[in-house]
């Protein structure tokens, strides 16, 4: 899968990915789910986080729901993405499971008004973004769904958080094509391996998040 998707578009990467996902067998996706997230609950800047971001799963995405629990359980400030009427996204804090209910696409989403703030000096070190994709390489670059919501939530948390993608090993490419408005995550987490996107090389033209 991966030498052949190197020089694919991002529409044509988007369907081999998301086949590709959805051909684990449901058994081998709950184990990679659950290593995942344990993995995540051991990860540094994880522990050290009293700020995190998730989402609601959709699909075949790696889930977060033990993260979620034991970050209320830890007492960390919990938000989760909420899509506005105009389409605009953001993230809104969470107290408890029940505070995420169905939104406009049928993704639970937050219900409560308590957004996560941009004007407090929030240290990088304590704000991790848990983030979801398609695919993602080395280098941090993540293939999302196309609707740049999270590019731009990314955006304005750029240089205040540490963001984590989440995925299944062969979620993992060689390299991604990537607009200048695309967003590179830290780490990604996958159920073989803690990968530290900050380590590979940028390629020319390349916007580092930090």
């Amino acid at each position: 899968m991966q030498r052949a998707m190197l020089e694919e578009s991002k529409p044509s990467l988007r369907q081999r990915a998301l086949s590709a996902r959805g051909a684990i067998a449901p058994i081998q996706r709950r184990l990679w789910n659950g290593l995942i997230q344990e993995s995540a609950l051991r990860f540094a800047p994880y522990l050290a986080a009293t700020q995190v971001a998730l989402y609601s799963s959709v699909e075949t995405e790696v889930e977060t729901r033990e993260i979620l629990a034991h970050a209320l359980a830890s007492q960390k400030e919990v938000f989760f993405p909420r899509i506005d009427r105009n389409d605009s996204a953001w993230f809104f804090q969470v107290c408890a499971e029940t505070d995420l209910r169905p939104g406009r696409f049928g993704i639970c989403e937050p219900a409560g008004v308590v957004s996560l703030s941009l004007e407090a000096q929030e240290s990088a070190a304590n704000r991790v973004i848990f983030v979801p994709g398609l695919a993602f390489d080395h280098g941090g670059h993540r293939l999302g769904r196309g609707g740049g919501a999270y590019d731009r939530m990314l955006m304005a948390l750029s240089g205040r958080s540490i963001f984590v993608g989440l995925a299944f090993e062969l979620q993992i490419l060689e390299w991604l094509p990537t607009d200048n408005w695309d967003q590179r995550v830290h780490y990604v987490i996958t159920e073989k391996q803690i990968i530290d996107c900050g380590a590979a090389a940028p390629r020319n033209g390349d916007l580092i998040v930090s």
